[in-house]
């Protein structure tokens, strides 16, 4: 197995973008690597944006409260739009529309979105318009377990020490008080599919977060 280290061509501070169907997507499905990339590019900025808050003030203002912990003064914009939940493939157009404007003016270095291969209908149309509005860029698909099941063989992995897993969890738990009676929605979930996936990449610490990577040219 081979180790890619990420670097620029030129002096501009990294720029990642982050996209999530609902509003806590983002956090599980790449949060650890966020805070990795920014604690190793202190000059990083990040554009977060949620589609769908599930038309709650409350669902929404946790989405914001978190990115911001998560993103901190690296915070470049944080966006929480309000499609309505589990109804992402009946308002394509909508959608559609959305990610043209995102792509007049980001232009990223890497996209976290969601998995093309995911059982959701709305993280899977993410993905598809994701993919066709950012054509040359650097996507990576992150992975959200589920009742409904869907994990797969992922095949890009990011290592993360134990600290920046306890950091993920911990703002998860404090941010998304909406979900913490949700049965799945537990600090053992989280820990225990980093906890899968540091193992399949022999990750130092025994813990990583994983992607999909369709495209990558060296």
């Amino acid at each position: 197995m081979h180790r890619l280290k990420l670097s620029k061509r030129d002096d501009a501070p990294l720029t990642i973008l982050c996209i999530g169907a609902h509003s806590d997507d983002i956090e599980i499905g790449c949060g650890a690597t966020v805070l990795r990339l920014l604690h190793e590019h202190p000059a990083a900025q990040c554009h977060w944006i949620v589609l769908s808050a599930s038309g709650s003030e409350e669902r929404a203002e946790e989405a914001r409260s978190s990115a911001r912990a998560f993103l901190g003064s690296h915070a470049a914009s944080i966006e929480v739009k309000s499609f309505r939940d589990a109804y992402f493939p009946f308002h394509g157009e909508e959608l559609k529309n959305d990610f043209e404007e995102f792509k007049r003016r980001l232009q990223p270095d890497i996209v976290l979105t969601h998995y093309k291969g995911d059982l959701h209908q709305d993280h899977k149309i993410v993905a598809d318009l994701t993919w066709n509005t950012y054509r040359n860029h650097m996507i990576l698909e992150y992975e959200i377990p589920k009742y409904d099941g869907g994990l797969g063989s992922p095949n890009f992995f990011v290592p993360v020490d134990e600290s920046l897993v306890e950091a993920k969890i911990e703002r998860l738990m404090t941010h998304f008080g909406s979900q913490r009676s949700r049965q799945w929605f537990t600090p053992e979930t989280f820990r225990g599919l980093m906890r899968i996936r540091g193992l399949e990449c022999n990750s130092p610490s025994g813990f990583a977060e994983a992607y999909y990577c369709r495209k990558c040219i060296i």
